[in-house]
């Protein structure tokens, strides 16, 4: 859902009694943008009839300090000395991921500095554009037929996860004394997408304005942590490629955050991992649809005002799904192109041309983006802010988070 200014969703009077209940709570408007940040890929499930407000224009100055932290993370992942460059059978080896340099060092700009409010409307508006785009480029670097022998245990495993992270966040918070709706969101927040699943069902429970602000904080903290470990514990345990994939798409909450620890890893752990995240994403499509039924029966006999309540059912599968596989399949089947480029030599003597893989050249570019993205996030994000939740609300979000890592591992030992 795209969260051009606040991560709720309505606008209109509703909005704006929300965002005054969540500044009184502690959380400031700018801290509560920040939040809307770590995902903006989506457009608006459920919204009233009122129009939405525009982004800011100028947002020139947020796209030259994310481009340049992005430019600084790149050549600091290629420094050669450890941990950056590591020796290895196959060459050289670049552990620590531009991505993940950038939103660290996005992060401590952000929380060290007073950044302008033009440069963090400039980083949500690159936040918002950037990332679907990155995410369609990763396709071409995935062969659907790679992973076709864990097609269906890898689809198993994803809606297991999604009922363990639901009904595991739901039974927390529950036994912590959080509210049942708070709860509620926090396990959708959990094991479905993040921002997404939580701000598409707040109005089909008619949620309370805290109890969106608590699981939605949450969700974007604990998320943020297990983009950052899961690769450090990845290889700390041996994981293979596919498997962490796999474990990042059924495991991580948001998609930027799954992408980003993917590809932290390695480039077929990215792909793999974008593509379990994407199912894991349409899994939000029936259990919005589920409360969608709930909530009509219960207005129906309960009316509470709210006929301006609109649900965009065709948007709950994004645009960049569909893009996304189709790269993939286009890749699967060879039908992406390799460019040939004569050099000075080529053109004088029998040598063969350069070969350019197209389909290289996507991903890379998707990779670029991603750092982009990655440190507009890190520049937009206020770690004291977003911390300041609630205690109970945070060990049950890092209890939810641990559960669901724990059980997607040992999942994938068994069933893969």
């Amino acid at each position: 859902m795209t969260l051009d200014v606040y991560p709720v969703v309505a606008s209109g009077p509703a909005t704006r009694r929300l965002e005054q209940v969540l500044y009184d709570g502690g959380l400031s408007a700018d801290a509560l943008g920040s939040l809307g940040c770590m995902e903006g890929v989506y457009e608006p499930v459920v919204t009233t009839t009122t129009a939405a407000p525009k982004p800011p224009a100028a947002l020139r100055n947020g796209y030259v300090l994310a481009g340049g932290v992005a430019v600084a993370a790149y050549i600091i992942h290629k420094l050669p000395f450890a941990p950056f460059s590591v020796p290895g059978e196959a060459g050289v080896r670049h552990p620590v991921s531009a991505a993940i340099i950038a939103i660290l060092a996005g992060l401590l700009l952000r929380n060290f500095l007073a950044l302008p409010s033009s440069i963090k409307a400039g980083c949500r508006h690159i936040v918002k554009k950037v990332i679907p785009v990155a995410i369609v480029l990763t396709g071409a670097g995935l062969n659907l037929l790679n992973i076709a022998n864990v097609g269906l245990p890898a689809f198993l495993l994803t809606v297991l996860c999604l009922l363990i992270g639901v009904g595991g966040g739901f039974a927390i918070g529950r036994l912590l004394g959080l509210g049942s709706k708070t709860s509620l969101l926090l396990g959708a927040g959990t094991g479905i997408c993040g921002n997404s699943a939580i701000v598409a069902v707040a109005p089909l429970i008619d949620a309370h304005d805290d109890d969106v602000v608590l699981s939605i904080g949450t969700v974007n903290l604990f998320g943020l942590l297990a983009m950052l470990m899961f690769p450090v514990v990845g290889r700390q345990l041996g994981v293979g490629n596919e498997a962490f994939g796999i474990w990042c798409g059924t495991s991580i909450h948001a998609v930027p955050q799954v992408v980003a620890a993917g590809y932290a890893f390695s480039p077929d752990a990215g792909a793999v991992a974008t593509l379990v995240k994407l199912v894991r994403v349409t899994m939000l499509a029936p259990m919005v649809f589920v409360l969608a039924l709930i909530h009509s029966r219960h207005t129906a006999s309960h009316p509470r005002g709210n006929e301006g309540l609109v649900i965009h059912y065709a948007r709950l599968i994004p645009w960049f799904v569909w893009g996304f596989v189709a790269l993939s399949a286009l890749n699967t089947f060879g039908l992406i192109p390799t460019l040939q480029f004569p050099t000075r030599e080529q053109l004088s003597a029998a040598f063969q041309p350069a070969d350019v893989p197209i389909g290289w050249l996507l991903t890379f570019c998707g990779e670029l983006l991603l750092t982009l993205a990655m440190a507009a996030i890190g520049l937009d994000v206020n770690i004291r802010e977003l911390a300041g939740v609630g205690g109970r609300a945070v060990v049950a979000g890092l209890a939810s988070t641990v559960l669901l890592g724990a059980a997607s591992l040992i999942l994938i030992t068994f069933m893969l």
